[in-house]
């Protein structure tokens, strides 16, 4: 065993007061620190508080401790040893650190997957983790955002949200209206992170074709072919969306053909997916200036 320590901390031109109310909003629906979308949200089964449980993405931990507007412990379940602290300490009447502490007993399997994928990407989250804090706290002041190493780029892609396959949605009304009777369907779906487009026109990209039909939740796109006609929904519902594949063949060559192309398939649609998801994450304002946005913005109606 060995035991890993891994420390942040940024000073941060503002009281403690100030940052401290920021970590009290952790995982609330109008979170202004977490690094999300790029990075999968802090996610509990209550509000902030000692007993909470969650984590972010693969990363599960409960709360230990918690002192409102200071610190907050997170302790990973068994059999891990370990966990992680956020603190907030005051300096002088305008400024203040705060700190993030990683701290775990490590076997030589565990020690070697922090040190080549996982360390990599802590490493860059918490500092994009400052770098809202920052935002929030200071959002007149100039900043230098964190930037990721290759190593780290690449290790980010190989742990994005993989689609699942789920049943066609019903709601996926254009979709099922496409055709009478399909020889071929099939839908993949992945969750949207907090501040990801909640408008299926923002999904335009998952396929460069014709736009066929639209509705406020859903986009239907398509081609027709002498041998096979398909059609693709993009359905955003219930903080997901769903990719859903249409195909009706014509003739023998169609059918020959989506033979051959259906053994491809699932492949490129999960890839189209996860590329236009990343891609639409990565475009995304950070936290701190989306609510600033929304809170700047004229009530509808």
């Amino acid at each position: 065993m060995r035991t890993e320590r891994n420390v942040h901390e940024r000073v941060v031109e503002a009281p403690a007061e100030v940052v401290g109310a920021l970590l009290d909003r952790l995982s609330s629906p109008d979170d202004p620190i977490a690094p999300s979308p790029v990075w999968p949200p802090f996610r509990f089964d209550r509000p902030l508080g000692v007993g909470a449980d969650g984590g972010h993405g693969f990363v599960r931990y409960r709360v230990t401790v918690y002192e409102p507007g200071r610190a907050v412990r997170f302790d990973f379940p068994p059999p891990a040893d370990g966990y992680h602290t956020l603190t907030v300490e005051p300096l002088d009447a305008g400024r203040c650190r705060i700190t993030h502490v990683f701290h775990e007993e490590q076997g030589i399997r565990q020690a070697l997957l922090w040190s080549l994928a996982i360390e990599p990407l802590h490493d860059v989250m918490i500092e994009e983790l400052f770098d809202n804090v920052v935002r929030a706290a200071t959002p007149d002041r100039p900043l230098r955002p964190t930037r990721r190493s290759t190593w780290a780029r690449l290790m980010h892609r190989a742990v994005w949200d993989r689609p699942k396959a789920v049943p066609f949605p019903a709601a996926a009304v254009l979709g099922h209206e496409a055709y009478d009777r399909p020889d071929f369907t099939d839908s993949w779906q992945l969750p949207l992170r907090p501040g990801m487009p909640t408008s299926p026109e923002a999904w335009r990209g998952v396929l460069p074709y014709e736009v066929r039909a639209s509705a406020p939740r859903e986009l239907l796109l398509g081609e027709d072919a002498s041998h096979l006609d398909f059609r693709a929904s993009v359905l955003i519902e219930n903080d997901t969306v769903t990719l859903t594949t249409v195909v009706r063949t014509h003739n023998l060559r169609g059918r020959l053909y989506w033979s051959v192309v259906r053994r491809v398939h699932p492949f490129m649609a999960r890839l189209m997916l996860v590329r236009t998801h990343r891609r639409l994450a990565y475009a995304a304002p950070p936290a701190p200036v989306r609510l600033a946005r929304e809170a700047a913005a004229p009530p509808s109606g």
